[in-house]
C-alpha cells in the first residue's frame, strides 16, 4: 500500500488496538484476527496490534492499514515497545504499514538513545512510515525533528515522570497537532465515543482506542467498580 494512500485511509477515522498479551484471557492470533475483522466490519479506519503471529493473521481477513508493534522486554531497559533493531526488522519482514516505536526520553537497551536508535532504523528503511509513541508534548516535538512520520501520545500517564496525568490527555494531543508539523495520532484513555469525538476535534489525523473496545476483562471490571 503506498504510502499517501495509508495517510488518507486512517484520516479522521478510528484505528482499533487489538492486543493480548500471554497472561491474558483472550491471548490467540486466532482471536486477534477476528477481533480485528470485527473492528473493521464497525468501520474502523485502522488496526493496531502486537507481534509478527498476530498481524500475519489479521492480514489474513482485514484489508486496513496496521500500526505494527512488537512488546519486547529487555533486562537493561524500560521501553518495551519496538525497543530494538531485531523487531524492526521482523515488523518490515512482515509487510506491516506502519510501524510504531517507543520515542520517550528513557534509555533502550544497551544504553541506546533515541536518536541513535531511529538515525539507523530511518536509514536501513527509508521508505517505511513510522511512528513515535511518546508521553509528553516535549518528546513528540523531538520525535518529530528526527523524522517520525506520526506522532502519538500513546505513552502519556506510562512512564514514571507523567503517572497521574489525566487521559484522555487533550492538551498533549492538541499543542502536537499545532506545534510538530506531523500527523498526530491521539492514543491512551479514550472510553468512550463523546471522547473519541473530542480527540479528533483537536487536530489530530486519527485516534486509537484499545481496551475500551476490545479487552473485555477491563470493561467488565470497570461496570462492576461502578457497583461496587
Amino acid at each position: 500500500m503506498e504510502k499517501e494512500k495509508i495517510i488518507q485511509q486512517i484520516k479522521g477515522g478510528l484505528i482499533v488496538s487489538c492486543q493480548a498479551l500471554k497472561e491474558e484471557p483472550l491471548y490467540s492470533s486466532y482471536i486477534m484476527s477476528k477481533m480485528a475483522y470485527a473492528a473493521m466490519l464497525g468501520g474502523a479506519a485502522g488496526i493496531r496490534a502486537n507481534t509478527v503471529e498476530d498481524i500475519t493473521e489479521i492480514k489474513k481477513v482485514v484489508d486496513l492499514p496496521i500500526i505494527g508493534i512488537i512488546k519486547e522486554v529487555y533486562e537493561d531497559s524500560d521501553v518495551y515497545i519496538t525497543p530494538t533493531m531485531a523487531e524492526v526488522d521482523k515488523l518490515v519482514a512482515c509487510g506491516v504499514e506502519i510501524i510504531a516505536t517507543d520515542a520517550t526520553k528513557r534509555e533502550r537497551p544497551k544504553k541506546a538513545s533515541l536518536d541513535t536508535f531511529f538515525k539507523e532504523v530511518r536509514e536501513k528503511y527509508p521508505n517505511q512510515l513510522f511512528m513515535a509513541d511518546c508521553s509528553t508534548i516535549e518528546e513528540g516535538l523531538h520525535a518529530a525533528e528526527i523524522g517520525f512520520d506520526f506522532i502519538g501520545t500513546t505513552m502519556s500517564g506510562y512512564t514514571s515522570y507523567t503517572k497521574g496525568t489525566t487521559l484522555p490527555n487533550f492538551e498533549m494531543m492538541r499543542t502536537l497537532a499545532e506545534k510538530s508539523q506531523k500527523l498526530v495520532i491521539a492514543e491512551g484513555g479514550i472510553w468512550s465515543p463523546e471522547e473519541l469525538k473530542k480527540a479528533l476535534e483537536q487536530g489530530v489525523h486519527a485516534a486509537v482506542v484499545g481496551t475500551a473496545i476490545t479487552r473485555p476483562m477491563d470493561i467488565t471490571k470497570r461496570f462492576v467498580k461502578a457497583i461496587s
